[in-house]
C-alpha cells in the first residue's frame, strides 16, 4: 500500500451512449450529477472528509488541495471533470449535525459534448492501465445493487462486455424513455417537524417580523417522511427524476436524491456561472385558465410585484457576494421564466470572470463559503433570517437547500443547491424537503400549497400519487 494518489483517466472511444450518462444510474449507492445526457457517475469510495461547522467549507478546501497536491495523474482527455473527482454534499446550516462530505470513489465515468471518459482513482500500487479501469467498472455494474424489477440495472455492463454500446431507448427530447413506475404499495406520507397547521403558523409570524422591518424576505422549509414498504431504491429514484427533469441537475450523494433546478456555482477556468431561483407558480394552477400555459405564466409571475421583489432579492443577494471574486460580471436585466413539469420559476443566470484574490483564483468551495446561504434559500438579512428559521422552523434541514455537486484538481466544479430532493433514511424510509421563499404579502395557505408542488418531483419519482 502506498500513500500516493494515482488516477488514470481514459476516453471512451467508439462507444456509443444513446442513454448518456444516466444510462449508468443503476446502483442504488452510486454517486451522480447530470444533467440531459451529460455529467459524472462515480462508483465505490476509496477516501472521505467529513467536518461540521462555520468552517466547514474551508476545511473540505484545504483537505481536497493537500490530496490532489502531490498525485499522480494520468489524463488523456484534459477537461472539466477528468483526472481526480470528488464528489460532495454540505449541511445548510454551521450548526446542523448534519455531516458535510466529500467523496472519493474508485471510478468514475463523465459524459460531456457527445464526449465520453472513465477514470480510476486509487492509493494502491497496483498497475493503472486502460484494461484495469474497464474491468473495474464491469465490476461495479455487473454488481449492481439497484432494486430494479426490469433488470435494467445490467444495461451498462452488458454493453461494455460486448461490443462497447451502451443500449438505451430515446424519446422525442433524446432523453431516456420515461417509463412509469408501479404505484408503491402501502405507501404512506407522515408528517414531519411541523403539522400543515403549524407550519402555517410559522409562516404568518415570519411575515410579521418581516413587516417590523427587521428582515426583507425569509426562507421557511418543511419536511414529510415517505413509508414505502416495498423498499426505497435511489437508482430507480434517480432514472425517473434525471428522465423527467431534464432540465434541473439530478444528484446523488450518500442517501440524498433529488433534480434541482438551481446552480450555486460552477466553475471552469477563470469563468464562473449561477442560476439564480425564486418566484414560483404550480403549473396545476394554469389549468382552465385561457391562452397558452406559458403566456398565464408570464403574466402572473413576471406581471407579479411580489414575486419579482423576491426574485430581486435574490439576485442582489449572489451578486454582492460574487462580486469581490470578479473582474466582470453579467446578469440577465430581466428574468426569464423557466419551465419545469411541476412548476415555473422566475430565474436569471450570472456569469463572471474570476479575479486572483491573494495570487489565487479562488476555487470553487471557496467560492461557496462566500455565497452560501443565498436569500433564495435562507432570506435577508442573512443573520437575521438564519435566526429566524431556527426559531420557526423546529427542524435541521441537514443537506436540504445546502451545497451538492462535485469538483476535480483543476479548481473546476458544479455545485447546486439540494432542492427537490430527500434524504434515504432507512431501507424503507425517506424524508423530504421544501422551502418557499416569504415576504410581505405572503400568504400562509398559498405558501402551503406551493411547498407541496415542489414535493411533487420526490413523490413521482418514489411512485406515490401526489
Amino acid at each position: 500500500m502506498t500513500s500516493t494518489f494515482r488516477t488514470l483517466t481514459v476516453p471512451l472511444d467508439g462507444k456509443t451512449f444513446p442513454g448518456g450518462l444516466p444510462s449508468f444510474l443503476v446502483r442504488d449507492d452510486i454517486l451522480c450529477w447530470t444533467r440531459r445526457e451529460a455529467g459524472l457517475a462515480g462508483f465505490g469510495e476509496i477516501a472521505r472528509f467529513t467536518a461540521t461547522g462555520p468552517e466547514r467549507f474551508l476545511e473540505a478546501d484545504i483537505w481536497w488541495r493537500h490530496l490532489v497536491l502531490e498525485a499522480d495523474v494520468t489524463d488523456a482527455v484534459e477537461l472539466p471533470g477528468t483526472g481526480p473527482v470528488a464528489f460532495g454534499s454540505f449541511a445548510f446550516s454551521k450548526t446542523s449535525r448534519y455531516e458535510s462530505r466529500l467523496i472519493v470513489p474508485e471510478i468514475v465515468v463523465g459524459v460531456r459534448d457527445s464526449q465520453a471518459w472513465l477514470t480510476q482513482l486509487t492509493f494502491d500500487d497496483a498497475p493503472l492501465t486502460e484494461e484495469t479501469a474497464a474491468a473495474a467498472l464491469e465490476r461495479w455494474l455487473s454488481s449492481s445493487s439497484a432494486g430494479s424489477p426490469t433488470g435494467e440495472g445490467t444495461t451498462a455492463a452488458a454493453g461494455l462486455a460486448g461490443d462497447g454500446t451502451l443500449d438505451g431507448t430515446q424519446g422525442p427530447a433524446g432523453g431516456a424513455v420515461v417509463r412509469p413506475l408501479p404505484l408503491a404499495a402501502g405507501a404512506t406520507l407522515h408528517t414531519g417537524s411541523l403539522s400543515e397547521e403549524a407550519w402555517m403558523d410559522a409562516v404568518a409570524a415570519g411575515v410579521a417580523e418581516i413587516r417590523t422591518g427587521a428582515l426583507e424576505k425569509l426562507v421557511l422549509a418543511r419536511d414529510v417522511v415517505a413509508t414505502i414498504p416495498s423498499g426505497v431504491h435511489a437508482a430507480d429514484v434517480l432514472r425517473e427524476l434525471a428522465a423527467r427533469y431534464r432540465e434541473c441537475w439530478t444528484y446523488g450523494v450518500d442517501g440524498l436524491v433529488g433534480a434541482t433546478p438551481e446552480m450555486l456555482i460552477q466553475v471552469e477556468g477563470r469563468t464562473a456561472q449561477a442560476r439564480v431561483l425564486a418566484g414560483t407558480l404550480d403549473r396545476r394552477d394554469a389549468h382552465g385558465e385561457d391562452g397558452a400555459p406559458m403566456d398565464y405564466a408570464t403574466r402572473v409571475l413576471a406581471g407579479s410585484e411580489k414575486q419579482r421583489h423576491e426574485h430581486e432579492i435574490a439576485i442582489q443577494s449572489l451578486t454582492k457576494q460574487l462580486a469581490p471574486f470578479s473582474e466582470a460580471m453579467n446578469a440577465h436585466d430581466e428574468p426569464f421564466i423557466l419551465e419545469l413539469p411541476n412548476v415555473w420559476h422566475l430565474a436569471s443566470d450570472v456569469k463572471a470572470e474570476l479575479t486572483e484574490v491573494e495570487g489565487h483564483v479562488p476555487t470553487c468551495l471557496a467560492l461557496i463559503n462566500a455565497l452560501h446561504p443565498t436569500a433564495a434559500v435562507c432570506g435577508t438579512p442573512t443573520l437575521v433570517a438564519g435566526e429566524l428559521i431556527r426559531t420557526l422552523e423546529h427542524l435541521d434541514r441537514g443537506p436540504y437547500a445546502g451545497p451538492v455537486g462535485w469538483l476535480d484538481a483543476a479548481g473546476n466544479g458544479e455545485w447546486g443547491i439540494a432542492l427537490r430532493g430527500a434524504v434515504i433514511e432507512s431501507a424503507d424510509t425517506v424524508r423530504l424537503y421544501a422551502g418557499c421563499g416569504i415576504v410581505d404579502g405572503s400568504l400562509p395557505a398559498a405558501e402551503l400549497a406551493e411547498t407541496w408542488a415542489k414535493f411533487r418531483p420526490m413523490l413521482e419519482s418514489l411512485g406515490i400519487n401526489s
